[in-house]
């Protein structure tokens, strides 16, 4: 081995290292114990102020997140960010100091990806929440992180604009934190996901540095497309603090709603696998299996009986008459027991029934969401493979699925007052994965990796793209103080 080779392998070594300090949060950089803590602390209030919080309901909730979740251990503190400023006083500091920073948003993700762990900083840009800017001649919109999901849609819909990602969150999810986990929804099958919207962004980098990416125009093709690589990069390259996102036209005519119930999840599946075949892109195109169908009558009380099974279909614009009589057809000639209506009362009372399916887990214990993702003609293989589990384990996994696009949302339900989730229940999720994948798919199509899938991660993308992508957030963050552990 030469000098050089040597040389350079002490260099690797010594940051793998360093990034290996920073993510088992076995010291504060150059500033170890309660003095070094203390120390830090000083810093950001001198700083940023009351911006600083230790302790309180805030500081509390960020130790977890709509996953339920926690790291163990203490976060140093949580900064409640007001201004591109704060920001980057936040990471100049603890790049100085060498403590790790766990950006978070509204704090609705469900893998564990924006949650304080023990000396860590917790970044928040809940409170950066204005809209800086809506153009209606270029159908764009300029936001802070904070500006939630809903607020953007509902700023603009008087003038026939929509912001189209909607994940089932979006009442209370942030734009920012969309981005960073590359949020899909219930339209993203034929509205795309959250990267489809994204124009360009503002990040700040570890070091503090203002980094801005993309452009205004429909089309741009200048360099790498850093845009696209920041989003869904889940806060382990930088901290957005500005996005520019675009706006949709709403789509005019008739909105039409399809019900059906199957004798069977796979039949349900199979139908499904059918229209999109057909060359249908429906709206929406959601699949709800027996135990979900279960759990969401218990809640709500309606009756949901009449099947195993129910596939929900809604069709919009010009052509969604026709549509939706073309997937009546092959609903019930799957074997469905179908029904549709146009009225928009009737078809958003459908659709309530399956945004209540994740409220009606949570009422019944902690609940274990997962997020795999198939190709659609693999849904049927997909949900038999869910009832092999089901049937070897004894566990209940009450599923839905965006049947639109393949992703499929098994959810593990743990009763109250249990002591967390079970070494069993991470076997069946691991099988899960690994099943997703031998389909063709994903361990993980909307909610993300942070550090609840982080295991598995290697198992999809194998070692030359780990080491391709770990190369990569050293170029963005080399000392590896962004979101440690999350990921990678």
């Amino acid at each position: 081995m030469s000098s050089t080779e040597t040389s350079s392998t002490e260099t690797s070594s010594t940051e793998t290292s360093r990034a290996e300090t920073v993510r088992t949060g076995t010291g504060i950089g150059t500033s170890t114990g309660t003095t070094g803590r203390a120390l830090v602390l000083r810093r950001l209030r001198e700083e940023l102020g009351d911006a600083v919080t230790t302790e309180g309901p805030d500081f509390e909730s960020a130790h977890t997140d709509k996953s339920g979740w926690t790291a163990g251990g203490r976060a140093l503190a949580l900064v409640r960010a007001r201004s591109v400023a704060d920001v980057q006083a936040t990471l100049r500091l603890a790049t100085e100091h060498r403590v790790p920073v766990v950006p978070r948003g509204a704090g609705t993700g469900l893998a564990a990806g924006a949650v304080g762990r023990d000396g860590a900083i917790v970044l928040s840009t809940a409170a950066m929440d204005r809209i800086l800017e809506i153009s209606l001649e270029d159908e764009l919109a300029v936001v802070e992180p904070g500006v939630l999901n809903q607020a953007l849609s509902d700023a603009v819909a008087a003038d026939g604009l929509i912001f189209s990602p909607d994940p089932a969150s979006k009442a209370i999810s942030s734009i920012g934190g969309n981005i960073a986990t590359n949020a899909g929804g219930l339209l993203c099958a034929k509205y795309g996901v959250t990267r489809e919207a994204v124009l360009g962004l503002a990040v700040v980098l570890a070091d503090g540095r203002l980094v801005r990416t993309g452009r205004r125009s429909v089309k741009g093709v200048a360099g790498y497309d850093l845009t696209a690589l920041l989003t869904g990069s889940e806060g382990t390259l930088g901290v957005i603090v500005e996005a520019t996102v675009k706006l949709r036209p709403i789509p005019a005519g008739r909105v039409v709603t399809v019900g059906a119930y199957f004798p069977s999840v796979v039949a349900a599946a199979a139908a499904s696998a059918a229209i999109t075949a057909a060359r249908l892109r429906p709206a929406v195109m959601e699949l709800m299996d027996e135990g979900a169908l279960a759990a969401i009558g218990r809640y709500t009380g309606a009756p949901l009986d009449r099947g195993a099974a129910y596939l929900l279909v809604q069709t919009d614009g010009g052509g969604a008459e026709d549509e939706a009589r073309r997937i009546l057809a092959i609903v019930t000639g799957a074997g469905g027991d179908a029904e549709s209506t146009d009225d928009p009362v009737a078809g958003e009372a459908l659709l309530a029934v399956r945004r209540a399916f994740h409220p009606a887990l949570e009422a019944e214990g902690e609940v274990l969401i997962e997020d795999v993702c198939v190709p659609r003609s693999a849904l049927p293989a997909m949900f038999a493979a869910i009832r092999g589990i089901e049937e070897r384990t004894g566990l209940s996994i009450p599923t839905v699925a965006h049947a639109g696009d393949g992703n499929l949302h098994p959810n593990f339900v743990v009763p109250a007052g249990s002591d967390g989730v079970g070494e069993e229940v991470w076997a069946a999720a691991g099988e899960l994965f690994r099943t997703a994948l031998a389909l063709g798919g994903t361990l993980t199509g909307e909610h993300g990796v942070g550090l609840l899938k982080r295991r598995w991660l290697a198992e999809e993308l194998g070692e030359d793209s780990m080491a391709l992508q770990r190369g990569i957030k050293a170029v963005f963050d080399p000392l590896g103080i962004m979101n440690p552990g999350a990921v990678y």
